[in-house]
């Protein structure tokens, strides 16, 4: 079997920051949980799979929805460009730290 490579796998929501400044963009920390436990067992079951790149770093502009979804684990506010790092972004940190070859 020829190896794998998971390219742009993400989900895409209406993230908005939350009173306290932070975005809470649970269902895609729920997304990348359930794509990560399923992709462990693959290779747990021998499947050759040697990358993963999640889509997207950055919040961006969609050719399908515009501005008007959000793909990336960092909010950035389009009028102001500052950048955010959404929970999502803290669990998927939390996953690399977690996996990280000794």
């Amino acid at each position: 079997m020829k190896d794998i490579f998971i390219a742009e796998n993400g989900a895409s929501a209406s993230d908005q920051p939350a009173a306290d400044g932070a975005i809470y963009d649970v269902d895609r920390v729920m997304y990348l949980r359930n794509c990560l436990v399923h992709l462990q067992r693959a290779t747990a079951e021998n499947v050759p799979v040697r990358g993963y790149f999640l889509w997207s770093l950055l919040d961006n502009f969609e050719w399908t929805d515009g501005y008007s979804t959000r793909f990336g684990i960092v909010h950035v506010d389009y009028t102001t460009q500052k950048r955010t790092p959404k929970l999502s972004a803290s669990f998927y940190r939390e996953v690399i730290a977690r996996n990280a070859p000794a």
